[in-house]
């Protein structure tokens, strides 16, 4: 007969979840009230104040996993932020895209963001849960995971400086989601004739869905590589994307100017790729190590960016997504 969990165990791992998860909550309603309050857009100084905002707040929870006494935890937290975070400045080029492609207004840009965001942490949430769960019960599935980090890097290293791919699949998504062209108006869906269709906003919002999906087939096995531990996990997911929404309206256009930062994405993914395959024959690398190491390829990519446009011409080359966006 199986023996019984005591209820305090179950409250005493169940906890820190309800914290996190309220905590995050309560922080997207204030953002959303202050938002509201300035009349449904962002300029590029409020985006840059609530950038900063999202990065202290993850940092703050760095501080109170370190304070709790885990430096390992607090080590693998903040080692699976920045991959996190550095990954989705990719989701920036496509969500541009999306938006393009659907023609969608400014003023309705940030509530589509924050409904496909919140969409995307729970289709992450689940993501997690099964990919460590199949990771626990199968070992060799570590090496399947390796595999696909490694060729997803050489993939990006390969078309780091064309925006081809994400293109074609805003494409696809406008082929196949029925919608009608007709201004959504605030509304996601609407009956056109005698069958329920989505508006260019529902389209939006199911478009950006769906791209997390494709994203997060890279980014969780890349995270489920520095730390098992679904809480460490889902909180360097939630961080990171929350964040993302100020982000895509300061960087949107300033992100392309980050020439090499898919070079370092790519050389990122490789790294943790064999990281996770070695960690089978020399034993698993801890984030005090693999933490500096993610620090520095990034680092190195902006830097290298940042001397690329500071010299003669380095910044005059138009950018790669817009003329086939504003086409659509």
């Amino acid at each position: 007969m199986p023996t019984a969990i005591p209820t305090a165990a179950i409250l005493a791992d169940a906890w820190p979840w309800l914290a996190l998860v309220g905590a995050l909550a309560a922080l997207l309603v204030v953002d959303l009230a202050l938002v509201r309050g300035r009349g449904g857009e962002m300029s590029l100084r409020a985006a840059a104040v609530a950038s900063v905002a999202w990065v202290g707040i993850a940092l703050t929870f760095f501080l109170v996993l370190l304070v709790a006494g885990d430096g390992g935890d607090a080590s693998a937290f903040l080692a699976g932020y920045l991959v996190e975070k550095s990954l989705s400045l990719d989701n920036v080029f496509v969500f541009l895209l999306v938006f393009s492609a659907f023609a969608l207004p400014v003023a309705e840009r940030h509530r589509l963001l924050t409904y496909g965001i919140v969409l995307a942490l729970v289709l992450r949430a689940l993501f997690i849960v099964v990919g460590a769960a199949a990771l626990g019960a199968v070992g060799w599935l570590s090496f399947v995971f390796a595999a696909f980090l490694i060729w997803t890097g050489w993939r990006m290293f390969r078309h780091r400086h064309d925006h081809d791919g994400e293109q074609a699949m805003v494409d696809r998504l406008k082929r196949i989601l029925p919608m009608s062209s007709a201004p959504s108006d605030g509304r996601l869906m609407h009956r056109d004739r005698s069958r329920v269709v989505l508006t260019t906003g529902g389209a939006a919002l199911a478009g950006i869905a769906l791209v997390d999906i494709v994203f997060a087939v890279d980014s969780v096995p890349a995270i489920l590589a520095i730390t098992s531990d679904t809480f460490i996990v889902f909180a360097a997911n939630a961080f990171a994307l929350l964040g993302l929404r100020p982000l895509f309206f300061l960087v949107a256009e300033l992100v392309e100017r980050l020439y090499h930062l898919k070079t370092a994405l790519a050389a990122l993914l490789v790294f943790i790729g064999a990281k996770m395959a070695l960690a089978e024959f020399v034993g698993k690398i801890g984030p005090e190590i693999s933490l500096p190491i993610i620090a520095a390829i990034l680092a190195t990519g902006v830097v290298a960016s940042l001397v690329r446009d500071r010299r003669p011409g380095g910044a005059d080359r138009p950018p790669h997504y817009e003329p086939r966006a504003q086409k659509a």
